[in-house]
């Protein structure tokens, strides 16, 4: 009967213990993940969420809550949205990856018919784990080498 509680116990704390608690780091996100999970906070309007997969300089070193709230300002009055996106596999190279994205996105002054965005994210390893360093929109030259079923 004492096992039993025993065994019952482990498994209580086994359930009621996160990921990452208890000496047992939590497994690191890939840097497609990272993406995804920006883009997924973007489009859901978690802001702060979005904060947390940025490096310091892409934040340029402000505050979660002042950066999150600067942005849901930048999106309401741009009225973007985030419509669909698509995260290609990437390219690592050290501590600093590349992860292509096609983004379907609308707003009100660069994008108002919401054509597709072929971006390029530039990750680096920070804090331990990947964190978005640099976001860029490629020209049509360039789609090729991360795009290659858009190359003619």
């Amino acid at each position: 009967m004492a096992a039993i509680r025993l065994i019952c116990l482990i498994c209580l704390v086994a359930v009621a213990t996160p990921a990452g608690a208890a000496g047992t780091p939590a497994p690191e996100r890939s840097p497609e993940a990272t993406v995804r999970r920006y883009l997924t906070a973007l489009k859901d309007g978690d802001f702060a969420a979005a904060y947390d997969c940025l490096s310091e300089g892409m934040v340029q070193h402000k505050s979660r809550d002042a950066w999150a709230k600067e942005t849901q300002w930048t999106a309401q009055m741009s009225d973007t949205k985030i419509l669909e996106f698509h995260v290609y596999p990437g390219k690592v190279q050290g501590d600093k990856a590349r992860v292509p994205d096609l983004l379907s996105s609308q707003d009100k002054f660069l994008n108002q018919l919401g054509l597709p965005e072929h971006e390029l994210y530039t990750l680096i390893r920070e804090q331990g784990g990947w964190k978005i360093d640099q976001q860029q929109l490629l020209e049509r030259s360039e789609q090729g080498a991360w795009f290659p079923a858009q190359e003619k």
